[in-house]
């Protein structure tokens, strides 16, 4: 009798239940019953609508840059959907309930509004196959050990030549028909358009706007890596025991630049209408080459970190560059930006001003090359570096002179232990 009063209600949208261990707790209008009784959970019968979510104060809209989900598929509770671009990142659209998906309302490269309606999903239990397939491809894949009909197969053309030769070659031998698919190589002159990203536009406006608004200039240098190269291979292991990350050259870029900003502060300060800025903080950006485009994630208050501090910021927002995951506060501020072309295999280049900075250190190959030391040709790794400033606020003696305390520094890593 109470089964049949409880489901009724249920049925008449009344009741809601949620699975204990022992039992079911149930509520109908308002009163709690426990029961032994078991009940499926029941679901609306009324589609939910998926608007894009809030993406940031700063942003209000974004491009649909991929449909993670069709029309069709079951949709666990919080899983990803769809994946908006934004000028500045990435952000995955996921589902507030578990259910299929029944329709989708804008099509991939679409611009929308934060809390546009873009997809609706039939709330409903997960279909009773839906996880067993990849359980029965994991168990047949670590089942491996039939692999010895594999090698049963490889031997068994020596004894079957003529079968091979009668039917299966000569169908495996047509298939050379696909030289036709050349067809569309060289000599076809062809052209595709593709819509830029919101990040690739924001790149190509960032850049055009530093390049209207500062006098650029570089000034160039060469470091000999000898010494930092020395002092990483001894210590490397000991570094990576204690701290848990490597140690790498970066670190010691960072706090060589650190250091060489706070002995010439203009290098740290900015232009803001007819004011100069002077930043009595040292926020450093790291340009990080990500899947979407380049991203210059933010190492705040370098003046206070440690050579492992910085390494694991480093790692850590380089993962999230790398998995689409990094964040708006991420990449927030900044004072400096530091780049390394050489990692892509760069000899030397002009690195642009990350707006609204004034000036941006760009490290380069390590390559080994001949120079006179003491009087004596000696092969050395060396590294060109570049600075590029803004010459309306800093003058060409002090970024001269701030390239060069960067490379005292870096050529002899003590002076940044001892804060020389």
């Amino acid at each position: 009798m109470l089964k049949s009063v409880l489901l009724g209600a249920a049925r008449a949208g009344s009741v809601s239940t949620r699975s204990l261990k022992s039992s079911r707790v149930v509520n109908v209008n308002g009163f709690a019953f426990q029961s032994q009784i078991i009940f499926l959970r029941s679901f609306s019968s009324n589609p939910v609508d998926i608007p894009l979510p809030p993406l940031a104060d700063s942003i209000d809209r974004g491009i649909l840059a991929s449909w993670e989900k069709k029309v069709g598929d079951y949709v666990a509770v919080d899983e990803t959907i769809a994946v908006i671009d934004t000028d500045k990142v990435s952000v995955d659209v996921k589902s507030p309930e578990g259910g299929e998906l029944i329709e989708t309302l804008a099509e991939e490269g679409d611009d929308l509004e934060v809390g546009q309606i873009i997809a609706r999903i039939m709330p409903k239990e997960a279909p009773a196959g839906a996880e067993k397939p990849a359980d029965a491809a994991a168990i047949a894949a670590s089942t491996s050990p039939p692999a010895p009909s594999a090698p049963a197969a490889e031997k068994a053309p020596t004894p079957a030549p003529t079968a091979a030769a009668h039917t299966p070659a000569p169908k495996a031998a047509t298939p050379t028909l696909a030289p036709a698919v050349p067809a569309s190589v060289p000599g076809s002159r062809e052209k595709k358009m593709v819509k830029m990203t919101p990040m690739r536009m924001k790149i190509a406006s960032r850049l055009k706007e530093s390049q209207n608004t500062a006098a650029s200039l570089t000034t160039f240098n060469e470091i000999d890596m000898s010494n930092l190269m020395a002092m990483r291979n001894k210590y490397k292991d000991t570094f990576l025991n204690k701290h848990g990350v490597k140690l790498g050259f970066m670190s010691a870029f960072v706090a060589a630049a650190t250091a060489a900003l706070q002995e010439i502060p203009a290098v740290n300060g900015r232009i803001e209408d007819d004011h100069i800025v002077y930043n009595e903080f040292i926020d450093i950006s790291v340009a990080v080459s990500s899947p979407r485009g380049l991203v210059v994630p933010v190492l705040r208050n370098c003046e206070t970190k440690s050579f492992a501090d910085i390494e694991a910021n480093i790692v850590e927002l380089g993962t999230k560059a790398r998995n689409n995951t990094i964040t708006l506060e991420d990449m927030a501020g900044g004072t400096f930006t530091v780049t390394n072309g050489g990692i892509f295999g760069s000899l030397m280049s002009t690195p642009m001003i990350n707006q609204p900075q004034s000036a941006i250190l760009g490290m380069h190959a390590i390559k080994e090359r001949p120079v006179v030391v003491n009087g004596e040709i000696v092969i050395r790794p060396m590294m060109y570096v570049a600075l590029t400033y803004d010459h309306r606020l800093i003058d060409g003696r002090e970024s001269v002179t701030f390239l060069k305390s960067i490379k005292e520094k870096v050529e002899d890593p003590e002076r940044l232990l001892l804060g020389l």
